[in-house]
Protein backbone atom coordinates (compact mmCIF):
# COMPACT_ATOMS: atom_id res chain seq x y z
CA UNK A 1 0.00 0.00 0.00
CA UNK A 2 1.36 3.43 -1.00
CA UNK A 3 1.38 5.57 2.17
CA UNK A 4 2.56 8.75 0.45
CA UNK A 5 0.26 11.75 0.60
CA UNK A 6 -2.05 12.18 -2.42
CA UNK A 7 -0.23 15.30 -3.65
CA UNK A 8 3.09 13.45 -3.85
CA UNK A 9 1.54 10.56 -5.77
CA UNK A 10 -0.08 12.91 -8.28
CA UNK A 11 3.09 14.96 -8.60
CA UNK A 12 5.03 11.85 -9.60
CA UNK A 13 2.37 10.88 -12.13
CA UNK A 14 2.55 14.34 -13.70
CA UNK A 15 6.34 14.20 -13.76
CA UNK A 16 6.30 10.81 -15.52
CA UNK A 17 3.47 11.85 -17.88
CA UNK A 18 1.51 8.84 -16.60
CA UNK A 19 -1.36 10.98 -15.29
CA UNK A 20 -4.53 10.73 -17.33
CA UNK A 21 -6.10 14.11 -18.04
CA UNK A 22 -9.83 14.78 -18.46
CA UNK A 23 -10.98 17.83 -20.43
CA UNK A 24 -14.66 18.59 -19.81
CA UNK A 25 -15.95 20.57 -22.76
CA UNK A 26 -14.55 20.15 -26.27
CA UNK A 27 -15.25 23.54 -27.83
CA UNK A 28 -13.01 26.43 -28.86
CA UNK A 29 -11.10 26.20 -25.56
CA UNK A 30 -11.30 22.52 -24.67
CA UNK A 31 -10.19 20.93 -27.93
CA UNK A 32 -7.07 23.11 -28.47
CA UNK A 33 -6.15 22.52 -24.82
CA UNK A 34 -6.65 18.75 -25.18
CA UNK A 35 -4.42 18.74 -28.27
CA UNK A 36 -1.74 20.75 -26.44
CA UNK A 37 -1.79 18.31 -23.51
CA UNK A 38 -1.47 15.36 -25.91
CA UNK A 39 1.54 17.00 -27.55
CA UNK A 40 3.14 17.20 -24.11
CA UNK A 41 2.92 13.41 -23.77
CA UNK A 42 -0.16 12.95 -21.60
CA UNK A 43 -3.17 10.77 -22.40
CA UNK A 44 -6.39 12.79 -22.62
CA UNK A 45 -10.03 11.82 -22.32
CA UNK A 46 -12.38 14.47 -23.68
CA UNK A 47 -15.83 14.66 -22.12
CA UNK A 48 -18.78 16.25 -23.93
CA UNK A 49 -22.54 15.91 -24.11
CA UNK A 50 -22.56 16.65 -27.84
CA UNK A 51 -22.72 13.30 -29.66
CA UNK A 52 -21.42 14.80 -32.91
CA UNK A 53 -18.29 16.18 -31.25
CA UNK A 54 -17.56 12.90 -29.49
CA UNK A 55 -17.99 10.96 -32.74
CA UNK A 56 -15.82 13.41 -34.68
CA UNK A 57 -12.93 13.12 -32.21
CA UNK A 58 -13.09 9.33 -32.09
CA UNK A 59 -13.14 9.28 -35.90
CA UNK A 60 -9.97 11.39 -35.90
CA UNK A 61 -11.68 14.55 -37.13
CA UNK A 62 -11.24 18.13 -35.94
CA UNK A 63 -14.05 20.70 -36.07
CA UNK A 64 -11.92 23.58 -34.72
CA UNK A 65 -9.61 25.51 -37.05
CA UNK A 66 -6.84 25.75 -34.45
CA UNK A 67 -6.46 21.96 -34.35
CA UNK A 68 -5.53 20.02 -37.48
CA UNK A 69 -7.50 16.87 -38.35
CA UNK A 70 -4.24 15.06 -39.13
CA UNK A 71 -3.07 15.69 -35.59
CA UNK A 72 -6.32 14.52 -34.00
CA UNK A 73 -6.17 11.38 -36.14
CA UNK A 74 -2.63 10.68 -34.94
CA UNK A 75 -3.55 11.21 -31.27
CA UNK A 76 -6.52 8.86 -31.58
CA UNK A 77 -4.50 6.23 -33.43
CA UNK A 78 -1.77 6.37 -30.78
CA UNK A 79 -4.43 6.11 -28.02
CA UNK A 80 -3.40 9.49 -26.64
CA UNK A 81 -6.86 10.98 -27.18
CA UNK A 82 -10.42 9.74 -27.06
CA UNK A 83 -13.78 11.29 -26.35
CA UNK A 84 -16.78 10.05 -24.43
CA UNK A 85 -20.21 11.03 -23.13
CA UNK A 86 -19.86 8.65 -20.17
CA UNK A 87 -18.89 10.96 -17.31
CA UNK A 88 -18.48 8.00 -14.95
CA UNK A 89 -15.05 7.63 -16.54
CA UNK A 90 -13.94 10.77 -14.71
CA UNK A 91 -13.01 8.46 -11.83
CA UNK A 92 -10.23 7.04 -14.04
CA UNK A 93 -8.65 10.46 -14.57
CA UNK A 94 -6.04 12.14 -12.39
CA UNK A 95 -6.35 15.74 -13.61
CA UNK A 96 -9.80 17.11 -14.51
CA UNK A 97 -10.07 20.42 -16.37
CA UNK A 98 -13.39 22.25 -16.74
CA UNK A 99 -13.72 24.16 -20.04
CA UNK A 100 -17.46 24.82 -20.27
CA UNK A 101 -19.32 27.99 -21.33
CA UNK A 102 -20.17 30.78 -18.89
CA UNK A 103 -22.81 32.82 -20.75
CA UNK A 104 -25.12 35.55 -19.54
CA UNK A 105 -28.83 35.20 -18.91
CA UNK A 106 -31.24 37.37 -20.90
CA UNK A 107 -31.08 39.80 -17.94
CA UNK A 108 -27.27 40.04 -18.29
CA UNK A 109 -26.55 38.08 -15.14
CA UNK A 110 -24.01 35.24 -14.90
CA UNK A 111 -25.26 31.84 -15.98
CA UNK A 112 -23.05 29.37 -14.11
CA UNK A 113 -25.30 26.39 -14.81
CA UNK A 114 -22.70 24.71 -17.03
CA UNK A 115 -20.00 25.07 -14.37
CA UNK A 116 -22.33 23.92 -11.59
CA UNK A 117 -23.60 20.92 -13.54
CA UNK A 118 -20.07 19.88 -14.46
CA UNK A 119 -18.89 20.22 -10.85
CA UNK A 120 -21.83 18.12 -9.68
CA UNK A 121 -20.98 15.49 -12.29
CA UNK A 122 -17.34 15.44 -11.17
CA UNK A 123 -18.45 15.14 -7.53
CA UNK A 124 -20.33 11.93 -8.28
CA UNK A 125 -17.05 10.15 -9.07
CA UNK A 126 -14.55 12.30 -7.17
CA UNK A 127 -11.82 10.31 -5.43
CA UNK A 128 -8.78 11.15 -3.32
CA UNK A 129 -5.72 12.32 -5.24
CA UNK A 130 -7.48 14.08 -8.11
CA UNK A 131 -6.69 17.61 -9.28
CA UNK A 132 -9.66 19.67 -10.52
CA UNK A 133 -8.97 22.87 -12.46
CA UNK A 134 -11.54 25.40 -13.62
CA UNK A 135 -10.62 27.26 -16.84
CA UNK A 136 -13.99 28.84 -17.64
CA UNK A 137 -13.98 32.64 -17.37
CA UNK A 138 -16.01 33.88 -14.44
CA UNK A 139 -16.19 36.40 -11.60
CA UNK A 140 -13.65 36.38 -8.72
CA UNK A 141 -14.77 33.89 -6.10
CA UNK A 142 -16.42 31.28 -8.32
CA UNK A 143 -13.91 28.50 -7.71
CA UNK A 144 -14.06 29.00 -3.95
CA UNK A 145 -17.75 29.83 -3.57
CA UNK A 146 -19.37 27.64 -6.22
CA UNK A 147 -17.12 24.76 -7.29
CA UNK A 148 -15.43 23.97 -3.97
CA UNK A 149 -18.65 23.51 -1.92
CA UNK A 150 -20.08 21.18 -4.55
CA UNK A 151 -16.98 19.00 -4.50
CA UNK A 152 -16.62 19.08 -0.72
CA UNK A 153 -20.25 17.98 -0.30
CA UNK A 154 -18.88 14.50 -1.06
CA UNK A 155 -17.09 14.50 2.30
CA UNK A 156 -13.68 14.89 0.66
CA UNK A 157 -11.73 18.00 1.62
CA UNK A 158 -9.94 20.36 -0.77
CA UNK A 159 -6.20 20.50 -0.08
CA UNK A 160 -6.21 17.21 1.79
CA UNK A 161 -8.09 14.64 -0.30
CA UNK A 162 -8.40 16.38 -3.65
CA UNK A 163 -6.87 19.53 -5.07
CA UNK A 164 -8.58 22.50 -6.66
CA UNK A 165 -7.21 25.24 -8.89
CA UNK A 166 -8.06 27.90 -11.43
CA UNK A 167 -6.23 28.78 -14.64
CA UNK A 168 -8.02 31.13 -17.04
CA UNK A 169 -8.12 30.23 -20.70
CA UNK A 170 -6.49 32.79 -22.97
CA UNK A 171 -7.39 31.46 -26.41
CA UNK A 172 -7.33 33.84 -29.37
CA UNK A 173 -9.03 32.03 -32.28
CA UNK A 174 -7.31 32.66 -35.58
CA UNK A 175 -4.07 33.87 -34.01
CA UNK A 176 -1.38 31.59 -35.42
CA UNK A 177 1.43 33.35 -33.56
CA UNK A 178 0.08 32.68 -30.08
CA UNK A 179 -0.98 29.06 -29.82
CA UNK A 180 -2.18 27.52 -26.54
CA UNK A 181 1.32 26.36 -25.60
CA UNK A 182 2.89 29.75 -26.40
CA UNK A 183 0.52 31.88 -24.31
CA UNK A 184 1.73 32.42 -20.72
CA UNK A 185 -0.54 30.48 -18.34
CA UNK A 186 -1.77 32.14 -15.16
CA UNK A 187 -2.24 29.48 -12.45
CA UNK A 188 -3.44 29.29 -8.88
CA UNK A 189 -4.64 26.77 -6.34
CA UNK A 190 -6.63 26.32 -3.15
CA UNK A 191 -3.68 26.01 -0.80
CA UNK A 192 0.02 25.43 -1.43
CA UNK A 193 -0.22 21.77 -2.47
CA UNK A 194 -2.88 22.58 -5.05
CA UNK A 195 -0.90 25.56 -6.33
CA UNK A 196 2.21 23.41 -6.71
CA UNK A 197 0.31 20.73 -8.61
CA UNK A 198 -1.40 23.18 -10.97
CA UNK A 199 1.95 24.88 -11.59
CA UNK A 200 3.66 21.55 -12.22
CA UNK A 201 0.96 20.30 -14.56
CA UNK A 202 0.74 23.38 -16.76
CA UNK A 203 4.51 23.76 -16.61
CA UNK A 204 4.63 20.37 -18.33
CA UNK A 205 2.28 21.54 -21.05
CA UNK A 206 2.95 25.21 -21.89
CA UNK A 207 6.09 27.31 -22.27
CA UNK A 208 5.59 29.77 -19.42
CA UNK A 209 3.58 29.67 -16.19
CA UNK A 210 2.66 32.68 -14.05
CA UNK A 211 1.74 31.78 -10.46
CA UNK A 212 -0.58 34.08 -8.50
CA UNK A 213 -1.51 33.98 -4.84
CA UNK A 214 -5.11 32.75 -5.01
CA UNK A 215 -7.88 31.51 -7.26
CA UNK A 216 -9.65 34.85 -6.77
CA UNK A 217 -6.65 36.71 -8.14
CA UNK A 218 -6.43 34.40 -11.16
CA UNK A 219 -10.15 34.86 -11.83
CA UNK A 220 -9.70 38.63 -11.56
CA UNK A 221 -6.80 38.54 -14.02
CA UNK A 222 -8.99 37.15 -16.78
CA UNK A 223 -11.93 39.50 -16.30
CA UNK A 224 -9.50 42.43 -16.08
CA UNK A 225 -7.93 41.49 -19.42
CA UNK A 226 -11.32 41.40 -21.11
CA UNK A 227 -12.64 44.54 -19.40
CA UNK A 228 -9.53 46.38 -20.60
CA UNK A 229 -10.34 45.46 -24.19
CA UNK A 230 -14.07 46.14 -23.85
CA UNK A 231 -13.54 49.61 -22.39
CA UNK A 232 -10.94 50.65 -24.97
CA UNK A 233 -13.02 49.34 -27.86
CA UNK A 234 -15.97 51.29 -26.50
CA UNK A 235 -13.81 54.40 -26.42
CA UNK A 236 -12.82 54.16 -30.09
CA UNK A 237 -16.40 53.27 -31.03
CA UNK A 238 -17.58 56.47 -29.35
CA UNK A 239 -14.79 58.45 -31.01
CA UNK A 240 -15.85 56.96 -34.35
CA UNK A 241 -19.34 58.39 -33.96
CA UNK A 242 -18.04 61.79 -32.80
CA UNK A 243 -15.38 62.09 -35.50
CA UNK A 244 -17.77 60.96 -38.21
CA UNK A 245 -20.05 63.87 -37.31
CA UNK A 246 -17.02 66.14 -37.71
CA UNK A 247 -16.04 64.65 -41.06
CA UNK A 248 -12.93 63.00 -39.57
CA UNK A 249 -11.88 59.42 -40.41
CA UNK A 250 -11.28 57.55 -37.12
CA UNK A 251 -9.11 54.99 -38.91
CA UNK A 252 -6.74 57.68 -40.18
CA UNK A 253 -6.58 59.15 -36.69
CA UNK A 254 -5.65 55.80 -35.14
CA UNK A 255 -3.02 55.03 -37.78
CA UNK A 256 -1.32 58.35 -37.09
CA UNK A 257 -1.69 58.11 -33.30
CA UNK A 258 -0.10 54.68 -33.11
CA UNK A 259 3.17 56.04 -34.51
CA UNK A 260 3.78 57.45 -31.02
CA UNK A 261 6.27 55.00 -29.45
CA UNK A 262 4.89 55.40 -25.92
CA UNK A 263 1.65 56.19 -24.12
CA UNK A 264 -0.72 54.93 -26.83
CA UNK A 265 -2.05 51.49 -27.72
CA UNK A 266 -4.24 51.14 -30.82
CA UNK A 267 -7.74 49.72 -30.56
CA UNK A 268 -10.12 49.63 -33.50
CA UNK A 269 -13.84 50.33 -33.88
CA UNK A 270 -16.32 47.92 -35.40
CA UNK A 271 -19.99 47.00 -35.73
CA UNK A 272 -20.17 45.73 -32.16
CA UNK A 273 -18.47 43.18 -29.92
CA UNK A 274 -18.42 39.44 -30.51
CA UNK A 275 -16.90 36.25 -29.20
CA UNK A 276 -17.48 34.51 -25.91
CA UNK A 277 -15.28 36.78 -23.78
CA UNK A 278 -15.33 40.53 -24.34
CA UNK A 279 -19.13 41.06 -24.70
CA UNK A 280 -19.82 38.87 -21.65
CA UNK A 281 -17.06 38.80 -19.05
CA UNK A 282 -17.24 42.45 -17.94
CA UNK A 283 -20.83 41.88 -16.83
CA UNK A 284 -19.66 39.08 -14.52
CA UNK A 285 -17.70 41.62 -12.52
CA UNK A 286 -20.47 44.23 -12.55
CA UNK A 287 -22.83 41.58 -11.16
CA UNK A 288 -20.41 40.48 -8.46
CA UNK A 289 -19.61 44.07 -7.46
CA UNK A 290 -23.23 44.58 -6.36
CA UNK A 291 -22.54 42.20 -3.49
CA UNK A 292 -20.13 44.85 -2.16
CA UNK A 293 -22.42 47.81 -2.99
CA UNK A 294 -19.86 49.16 -5.44
CA UNK A 295 -21.11 50.52 -8.77
CA UNK A 296 -19.12 49.82 -11.95
CA UNK A 297 -20.22 52.82 -14.00
CA UNK A 298 -17.21 52.80 -16.30
CA UNK A 299 -17.66 49.15 -17.29
CA UNK A 300 -21.43 49.50 -17.72
CA UNK A 301 -21.05 52.61 -19.88
CA UNK A 302 -18.59 50.74 -22.11
CA UNK A 303 -21.12 47.95 -22.43
CA UNK A 304 -23.86 50.39 -23.42
CA UNK A 305 -21.68 51.93 -26.14
CA UNK A 306 -20.60 48.60 -27.60
CA UNK A 307 -24.11 47.17 -27.53
CA UNK A 308 -25.38 50.25 -29.41
CA UNK A 309 -22.97 49.87 -32.33
CA UNK A 310 -25.18 47.59 -34.50
CA UNK A 311 -27.94 50.20 -34.24
CA UNK A 312 -25.49 52.89 -35.35
CA UNK A 313 -24.41 50.79 -38.34
CA UNK A 314 -28.00 50.18 -39.43
CA UNK A 315 -28.69 53.90 -39.16
CA UNK A 316 -25.70 54.59 -41.41
CA UNK A 317 -26.94 52.03 -43.95
CA UNK A 318 -30.36 53.67 -43.94
CA UNK A 319 -28.91 57.16 -44.40
CA UNK A 320 -26.58 56.05 -47.20
CA UNK A 321 -29.38 54.36 -49.16
CA UNK A 322 -31.56 57.44 -48.82
CA UNK A 323 -28.81 59.87 -49.82
CA UNK A 324 -27.49 57.83 -52.76
CA UNK A 325 -30.66 56.35 -54.22
CA UNK A 326 -33.56 57.99 -52.35
CA UNK A 327 -34.43 54.44 -51.37
CA UNK A 328 -35.78 53.22 -48.05
CA UNK A 329 -34.22 50.39 -46.12
CA UNK A 330 -37.51 48.47 -46.28
CA UNK A 331 -37.29 48.33 -50.08
CA UNK A 332 -33.61 47.38 -50.21
CA UNK A 333 -31.59 44.21 -50.68
CA UNK A 334 -28.45 44.01 -48.53
CA UNK A 335 -25.53 41.61 -48.81
CA UNK A 336 -23.82 41.25 -45.45
CA UNK A 337 -20.21 40.10 -45.76
CA UNK A 338 -18.70 38.27 -42.78
CA UNK A 339 -20.74 36.35 -40.21
CA UNK A 340 -18.09 35.38 -37.65
CA UNK A 341 -17.22 37.74 -34.82
CA UNK A 342 -13.62 38.25 -36.00
CA UNK A 343 -11.62 37.79 -39.18
CA UNK A 344 -10.32 34.47 -40.46
CA UNK A 345 -12.29 32.21 -38.08
CA UNK A 346 -15.64 30.43 -38.21
CA UNK A 347 -16.66 31.37 -34.66
CA UNK A 348 -20.02 33.16 -34.66
CA UNK A 349 -20.55 33.32 -30.88
CA UNK A 350 -22.09 36.69 -29.95
CA UNK A 351 -21.25 37.97 -33.44
CA UNK A 352 -22.60 41.48 -34.12
CA UNK A 353 -23.33 40.29 -37.68
CA UNK A 354 -26.25 38.26 -36.37
CA UNK A 355 -27.66 41.30 -34.59
CA UNK A 356 -27.22 43.35 -37.77
CA UNK A 357 -29.23 40.83 -39.79
CA UNK A 358 -32.03 40.92 -37.23
CA UNK A 359 -32.11 44.72 -37.12
CA UNK A 360 -32.04 45.09 -40.90
CA UNK A 361 -34.79 42.55 -41.44
CA UNK A 362 -36.96 44.12 -38.74
CA UNK A 363 -36.68 47.33 -40.77
CA UNK A 364 -37.97 45.42 -43.80
CA UNK A 365 -34.72 44.86 -45.70
CA UNK A 366 -33.96 41.62 -47.52
CA UNK A 367 -30.60 40.32 -46.27
CA UNK A 368 -28.32 37.69 -47.75
CA UNK A 369 -24.93 36.73 -46.38
CA UNK A 370 -21.47 35.76 -47.57
CA UNK A 371 -18.81 34.17 -45.39
CA UNK A 372 -16.24 31.64 -46.66
CA UNK A 373 -15.81 30.31 -43.11
CA UNK A 374 -19.53 29.85 -42.40
CA UNK A 375 -21.17 28.14 -45.40
CA UNK A 376 -24.37 27.50 -43.41
CA UNK A 377 -25.46 29.29 -40.26
CA UNK A 378 -25.84 26.89 -37.33
CA UNK A 379 -28.49 27.28 -34.66
CA UNK A 380 -27.76 29.95 -32.07
CA UNK A 381 -29.50 30.65 -28.78
CA UNK A 382 -30.39 34.28 -29.49
CA UNK A 383 -30.97 34.04 -33.26
CA UNK A 384 -32.65 30.67 -33.91
CA UNK A 385 -34.55 31.89 -37.00
CA UNK A 386 -31.26 32.41 -38.86
CA UNK A 387 -30.38 28.73 -38.70
CA UNK A 388 -29.72 27.19 -42.10
CA UNK A 389 -29.09 30.45 -43.95
CA UNK A 390 -26.50 29.74 -46.64
CA UNK A 391 -23.56 31.83 -47.77
CA UNK A 392 -24.03 33.14 -51.31
CA UNK A 393 -21.18 33.00 -53.82
CA UNK A 394 -19.55 36.28 -54.74
CA UNK A 395 -19.62 37.10 -58.44
CA UNK A 396 -20.04 40.28 -60.50
CA UNK A 397 -23.65 39.37 -61.25
CA UNK A 398 -24.45 38.48 -57.66
CA UNK A 399 -22.89 41.59 -56.11
CA UNK A 400 -24.58 43.96 -58.56
CA UNK A 401 -28.02 42.61 -57.58
CA UNK A 402 -27.82 44.23 -54.14
CA UNK A 403 -28.52 47.83 -53.23
CA UNK A 404 -25.67 47.74 -50.71
CA UNK A 405 -22.88 45.48 -49.48
CA UNK A 406 -22.30 45.70 -45.73
CA UNK A 407 -18.81 44.58 -44.64
CA UNK A 408 -19.20 43.35 -41.08
CA UNK A 409 -16.19 41.01 -40.78
CA UNK A 410 -13.05 41.61 -42.83
CA UNK A 411 -11.78 38.10 -43.65
CA UNK A 412 -8.53 38.15 -45.62
CA UNK A 413 -9.78 35.69 -48.25
CA UNK A 414 -12.72 37.80 -49.46
CA UNK A 415 -12.45 39.28 -52.96
CA UNK A 416 -12.69 42.93 -52.02
CA UNK A 417 -11.69 44.04 -55.51
CA UNK A 418 -14.79 42.28 -56.83
CA UNK A 419 -16.94 44.09 -54.28
CA UNK A 420 -15.24 47.40 -55.02
CA UNK A 421 -15.86 47.07 -58.75
CA UNK A 422 -19.43 45.81 -58.81
CA UNK A 423 -21.17 46.97 -55.60
CA UNK A 424 -23.55 49.91 -55.97
CA UNK A 425 -22.86 50.99 -52.39
CA UNK A 426 -20.46 49.66 -49.73
CA UNK A 427 -20.95 50.18 -46.01
CA UNK A 428 -17.59 49.36 -44.44
CA UNK A 429 -17.41 48.82 -40.67
CA UNK A 430 -13.82 47.52 -40.66
CA UNK A 431 -11.89 49.88 -42.97
CA UNK A 432 -11.37 46.91 -45.30
CA UNK A 433 -11.80 48.94 -48.48
CA UNK A 434 -9.06 51.40 -47.59
CA UNK A 435 -6.68 48.58 -46.72
CA UNK A 436 -7.39 46.93 -50.07
CA UNK A 437 -6.99 50.23 -51.96
CA UNK A 438 -10.64 50.48 -52.97
CA UNK A 439 -10.91 54.22 -53.44
CA UNK A 440 -14.39 55.18 -54.52
CA UNK A 441 -17.09 57.51 -53.27
CA UNK A 442 -19.40 54.48 -53.13
CA UNK A 443 -17.75 53.49 -49.84
CA UNK A 444 -19.35 54.74 -46.64
CA UNK A 445 -17.57 54.00 -43.35
CA UNK A 446 -19.70 53.01 -40.37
Amino acid sequence: MDERVPSAILSQAILKRSATVAVCGLGYVGLPLAATICRAGFSVVGFAIDTEKVSAINDGQSYIGAVRTEEVSTFVRDTKLRATRDFRELSLCDVIIICVPTPLTRHREPDLSFVENTAETIARSLRPGQLVILESTTYPGTTEEVVKPILEATGLKSGRDFFLGFSPEREDPGNEKFTTAAIPKVVSGDGQDATNLVQQFYGSVVQHVVVVSSNKVAEAVKVTENIFRAVNIALVNELKVVYDAMGIDIWEVIEAAKTKPFGFMPFYPGPGLGGHCIPIDPFYLTWKSREFDIPTRFIELAGEINVSMPLYVVRRVDEALDQRFSKSLSASRILLVGLSYKKNVSDIRESPSLKLIDLLEKRGATVDVHDPYVPVLPRTRDHPTLQGRKSVTLSPATISEYDAVLISTDHDNIEYSLIGTHAKLIIDTRNACARHNILTDRVVKA
